[in-house]
């Protein structure tokens, strides 16, 4: 599974939600994706006042805030 974080510089939400999926990391096994959406036009168009987005798979998952457990769950519930 592949865990994506979009992002921007200076989103203190980012910043927790990359602790978030770091800690879950610690606990479970998946490849891990980010991208700040300021340095693609299409992704700033998408995701501008949502960030953080995260995605599982490819699919919208969390937005704006997450703890580890919960991304966990929806990690095993897949």
């Amino acid at each position: 599974m592949t865990v994506t974080l979009y992002t921007r510089k200076g989103c203190h939400l980012c910043d927790e939600a990359r602790m978030a999926i770091a800690a879950a990391g610690r606990r479970a096994r998946f490849d891990r994706q980010e991208f700040d959406i300021d340095a693609d036009p299409r992704l700033r168009q998408l995701y501008d006042e949502e960030v953080p987005v995260i995605l599982i798979d490819g699919r919208k998952a969390f937005k704006y805030r997450l703890t580890a457990e919960e991304l966990l769950k929806k990690l095993a519930a897949r």
